[in-house]
């Protein structure tokens, strides 16, 4: 049977509403809402009626400032409910069910949330149809039945075997150019014939499983395969960028790189390798593992200075948040997060920077196929906040950028610090029978193909076709990771450790080891009905893949369970150099790792870096008072205070500089500053700051890059720091390049701006 209960927030506290109705006023444009209300509604199947009631007052809602009612509310107005798509993940509803089982200590219940939208006045048809297109994104949610269901249990049908293609080994040319198209694959028609090179040197034909898993292991998401496209020439209309492109050719030989290919990843990551060589950077912590970026430091603990590792990522989940806002921007943080937590680290401390077009233009001159920029710049803010507040994790900074190129695609960056003592990290090469665990969240279908969509061009049908590629976000999973990871315990059993980012089990599994043997049936699924394919390559997020000796996975286990995170054994490392898969005893996947990390068909283009232009900031007006009300009228030199306070700077005690300061607490940090978190005493402080001008770098990449790295640095001088105990870590954002050498000049000329820029403050790009 199925219990049901709608909850209301009680007149005051009604805030959700509230703000809709003036949003529905304000931007939409509809004047005749005279109320609007929205109700929690919540189904509930598996538990008797007395625990149903008993646990209305303390799961499903909170007396003091919520309402509660049996049956829907009579309204004289328009009335439609809304509800998470099937198979997308529904924190509300899992939340609500785990809580049930806490209070009966027995099953978990079946649990279906919605959210009922009651609005009353001289509405029309075409006004309700503009409000529900403006609440639902069809990306991840749909309109609800009002009525009662008979059961919240579905049948879900057996998943079919994974289809062997037959005769992908005879396709033509054009056959390949239609296999990419019908399939919707990132590679293209070089990638796809090198592939079917490999499957004819093998005699047999691949499985689908397999195609996904290799256009997942070489999409640009995962192997950066544009910064990787051999340069084979550089023409420069610029004198000091040639001078900048000669210095960097000198740096390569006196490296004895002379033999490594020209390209953008090179030119982005010498500048370390050069300071390293010149003897300027001695801190760095190399190994083979590439979570974050990490550096050596000494932290002062109670008074005693103690080896310690500071780590710090970057992560830009622009194409998650264009089409779905509160997921993208959410597992933005997460996915930051978990990679300096890969790392054995705690993290305490993140940033936000953002990209977006004018949020007060009226919703009505949206760009045909995207989402109104207001509805992307609040729902992404709600997300990021979301997820960073449950998790308890302190926001130094947030700052938003305003221009015109950010229509086309919103840009959404999270950045992180964290660290560990050095002695809670054992690196080592997973030897032949070790164990990979999986830990922490479940298995499911969002998130499929966010690795590949992102690397492809998106159209006006992405918006409806794209949403499973967004994971969705559980923060208090990830806190359980997070607390068992600052155990040293725990942290000393792991010989190598990755976290379930692009790709899922087929790239976190397969990067720890050369030779893999990967049971897909001990995978555990959010939801039965997964076929092999999706839980090979599935994103779901807030998952870890350890890497354990055999003797040391009862007591890794044992640890896990003390924090209430589920772990199970899920791949055996192998001798032979080969990631292979089976799901239902049946072998999916057989590839050798020589041809994984071949990363498909060397790339080539060239490259023409034209002259560059001049970029002067101007404000409207003649006089100056009228120039000084627009600049200060400008969104970029607006205050961000009101978007800064949807975050918590706050959270555990160890932020040094609040996001603003000053008498009046008006005035905006340089950099945001914490402790280190020792657990006692410390008077040792990390900062992160953050450098760019869009304006400037549309016009002038070189510069705009070289003056990105010495604003952030003269930030963190005027917050206090050295600059040369300053460590970069680069996010690079371009229009799509194609085959135009003009296109691929932007990047050439901007990775060589940030590179002069290294070596004249020597500091250098470690990430």
């Amino acid at each position: 049977m199925v219990s049901r209960i709608y909850v209301e927030k009680k007149p005051g506290f009604d805030v959700e509403a509230q703000q809709l109705k003036g949003e529905l006023t304000e931007i939409l444009g509809i004047k005749g809402i005279e109320a609007l209300r929205i109700i929690n509604r919540y189904d509930v199947e598996g538990i008797d009626e007395e625990l149903f009631r008993s646990c209305v007052p303390t799961v499903f809602s909170e007396p003091q400032v919520d309402v509660t009612y049996d049956e829907l509310p009579a309204s004289d107005g328009a009335v439609f409910a809304v509800e998470f798509l099937p198979g997308q993940f529904d924190q509300r509803a899992d939340s609500a069910s785990e809580c049930v089982q806490l209070i009966s200590q027995g099953e978990r219940p079946a649990v279906r949330s919605a959210k009922v939208y009651m609005i009353s006045g001289a509405l029309d048809e075409a006004a309700i149809d503009a409000i529900k297109h403006y609440v639902v994104n069809p990306v991840e949610a749909r309109i609800a039945s009002l009525d009662l269901p008979e059961t919240l249990y579905m049948e879900t049908p057996e998943p079919q075997p994974v289809e062997v293609l037959d005769g992908f080994r005879k396709l033509d040319e054009a056959g390949l150019a239609a296999f990419i198209a019908d399939r919707g694959l990132a590679m293209d028609e070089a990638d796809i014939a090198f592939c079917q090179q490999y499957f004819r040197d093998e005699d047999r034909d691949p499985t689908i499983t397999e195609i996904r898993v290799i256009d997942t292991y070489w999409s640009d998401h995962c192997r950066h395969t544009t910064f990787g496209t051999v340069l084979d020439d550089v023409t420069i209309d610029d004198a000091v960028v040639q001078q900048a492109f000669d210095r960097y050719m000198e740096m390569r030989h006196e490296l004895g790189r002379d033999a490594k290919p020209v390209c953008l990843m090179d030119m982005g990551t010498i500048g370390a390798k050069y300071l390293k060589k010149t003897g300027v950077m001695t801190d760095v912590d190399e190994s083979e593992e590439i979570n974050a970026c990490t550096v050596k430091v000494k932290v002062d603990v109670d008074g005693e200075d103690q080896d310690w590792l500071f780590l710090f990522k970057n992560e830009t989940h622009n194409h998650p948040t264009e089409i779905e806002p509160f997921g993208g921007a959410a597992t933005c943080v997460g996915g930051a997060i978990r990679d300096p937590l890969s790392g054995r680290s705690y993290v305490y401390q993140a940033m936000r920077v953002t990209g977006a077009g004018d949020p007060t233009v009226p919703v009505s001159e949206t760009l045909e196929g995207k989402l109104p920029q207001r509805k992307l710049v609040t729902t992404a803010a709600a997300g990021y906040s979301s997820y960073g507040n449950q998790i308890g994790l302190a926001t130094g900074q947030v700052n938003e950028l305003y221009h015109p190129g950010y229509v086309a695609k919103r840009m959404e960056v999270g950045a992180v610090v964290g660290a560990t003592p050095a002695n809670h990290v054992r690196r080592e090469c997973p030897a032949p029978t070790d164990k990979i665990i999986l830990l922490g969240g479940r298995t499911g279908r969002d998130g499929i193909g966010g690795a590949t969509g992102s690397s492809k061009t998106q159209n006006t049908e992405s918006i409806e076709t794209s949403g499973a590629e967004v994971q969705k976000g559980n923060a208090p999973v990830e806190r359980k990771l997070q607390r068992l990871f600052r155990r040293g315990d725990a942290c000393r059993l792991i010989k190598r450790c990755n976290d379930f980012g692009a790709g899922g089990v087929s790239v976190a599994v397969g990067e720890l080891a050369d030779g893999l043997y990967v049971d897909l049936d001990t995978v555990t699924k959010k939801y039965d009905g997964l076929d092999g394919t999706e839980l090979a390559i599935s994103e779901s997020q807030e998952r870890m893949a350890c890497a354990v000796a055999d003797g040391d996975v009862e007591e890794f286990m044992g640890y896990a369970a003390e924090e209430n995170l589920e772990a199970t054994v899920i791949a055996e490392v192998t001798a032979e150099p080969r990631m292979r898969m089976a799901w239902n005893g049946v072998a999916i996947v057989d590839l050798s790792r020589e041809f994984l990390n071949s990363n498909g068909a060397p790339k080539h283009q060239v490259a023409h870096v034209c002259a560059r232009s001049v970029w002067q900031p101007s404000w409207a007006g003649t006089t100056l008072a009228e120039r000084m009300t627009s600049l200060v009228t400008d969104l970029n030199v607006a205050s961000n205070k009101g978007l800064s306070e949807r975050f918590d700077s706050t959270i555990g005690a160890a932020t040094v500089l609040m996001p603003f300061g000053g008498k009046t607490q008006l005035t905006p940090s340089s950099a945001m500053v914490a402790k280190f978190p020792v657990g006692g005493e410390t008077t040792t402080a990390s900062a992160m700051a953050w450098g760019f001008n869009p304006y400037l770098m549309e016009a002038d990449q070189f510069a705009g890059a070289y003056l990105s790295v010495v604003e952030s640095i003269a930030k963190l001088v005027a917050a206090g720091f050295e600059h040369k105990r300053a460590y970069l870590s680069f996010q690079e954002y371009f229009e799509r390049l194609r085959t135009e050498a003009e296109r691929w000049g932007k990047p050439t000329a901007a990775v060589l701006g940030a590179l002069m820029a290294q070596v004249d403050l020597g500091a250098g790009a470690i990430g």
